[in-house]
């Protein structure tokens, strides 16, 4: 049997509150040489109906259409007509989820530079095992992650990122 050198440590904790969830992951290079990593949070959030679902908080922002390959700026708040899958600069300020009647606030560490936001889309959705072919028009995934660029970690360095997701 190969034993397998243990390089890095993680550690996610959820911390609940009353209308609070903050999902915080921790990672330590446990290694004697520097490593490079990328991240991502992948919050999967429930919604009435995704094509009347609007995220505010990312006009302005960069952003990569990963469907269509096509960069540009955000003009407007995000809404769902379709497969969507694209990466933002993530926002200084809070972004805000309205879905009907509902609203979150969702923030994230200034260490997840990236915010992703995906539905996968009547067609591909059915084609995902693990999602009933209907199951887009229930989710919204905003993703808090660091996937642009790689996060260098020093032998020792640890290195933590955050995304809190508080009901209004």
């Amino acid at each position: 049997m190969a034993l397998r050198a243990i390089w890095f440590k993680a550690q996610l904790a959820l911390t609940l509150g009353e209308g609070l969830l903050r999902v915080q992951l921790d990672v330590c290079n446990t290694s004697k040489t520097l490593w490079e990593f990328t991240a991502a949070l992948h919050t999967y959030l429930a919604v009435d109906a995704v094509e009347s679902t609007r995220l505010e908080g990312l006009e302005g922002c960069a952003r990569w259409d990963a469907v269509r390959d096509q960069h540009g700026l955000q003009s407007g708040a995000v809404t769902i007509a379709g497969e969507y899958d694209r990466v933002f600069r993530a926002p200084v300020q809070p972004m805000r989820l309205h879905d009907g009647p509902h609203s979150l606030q969702i923030s994230q560490s200034q260490s997840l530079g990236s915010t992703v936001v995906w539905n996968p889309g009547a067609s591909l959705s059915s084609r995902l095992p693990d999602l009933p072919a209907d199951g887009y028009r229930s989710m919204l995934c905003v993703e808090a992650a660091q996937i642009d660029e790689l996060v260098p970690l020093a032998p020792a360095e640890r290195w933590q990122g955050w995304q809190e997701l508080r009901v209004l």
